[in-house]
């Protein structure tokens, strides 16, 4: 079994092999909550001067928040309207897979340096989103990446709301990926 370091990298470098792995690992969760965890922290620093220590506390729990939604409408649109002739997952599978996803989103400390901010946020998450598919293929068995896309891009949206309400709730600035 990897160390999580070696997952996060792998996760990163798009391995697919490394998502089954996470997929297949039942004990994996709490990696993968911190790997969340551990991104929307980057990303808080990237913005600090901005949001403070307390708004660094509420986006990570907003990002755990935005995380279990967009696995649930994942898993959801995944086995329910688009499922694969091999698609056999559980929520679990999805919260693994897409915990990792947002290992890129540790590039985002970068932000802290000034001008970066915007360029690092773009990257992140265009990074976040195309390991996203990644891991959606392979935890939904799809023999499709166009698939995976279209479930991503679904539940997309739906993080969007959540964190947008979150963040209009709560008066912090929020990312869009888990």
């Amino acid at each position: 079994m990897a160390s999580l370091t070696q997952r996060m990298i792998g996760a990163a470098k798009l391995d697919a092999a490394t998502y089954e792995e996470v997929e297949a690992d039942t004990t994996a969760t709490p990696q993968a909550m911190l790997v969340v965890v551990l991104a929307s922290v980057a990303a808080g620093f990237g913005v600090l001067r901005v949001v403070g220590i307390g708004g660094l506390l509420i986006a990570a729990l907003a990002s755990l928040i935005g995380w279990y939604v967009w696995a649930f409408i994942t898993y959801f649109v995944g086995t329910r309207f688009l499922p694969g002739s091999k698609t056999q997952a559980d929520m679990g599978q999805l919260l693994r897979t897409i915990g990792f996803s947002a290992s890129p989103g540790l590039i985002r400390v970068l932000g802290i340096v000034p001008g970066l901010e915007m360029l690092v946020s773009f990257v992140a998450a265009l990074w976040m989103l195309v390991t996203m598919v990644v891991a959606v293929r392979q935890a939904l068995d799809y023999e499709s990446t166009g698939r995976a896309v279209a479930v991503c891009l679904i539940g997309l949206i739906f993080n969007f709301v959540v964190l947008f309400v979150l963040s209009k709730l709560l008066g912090v600035p929020l990312g869009i990926a888990p």
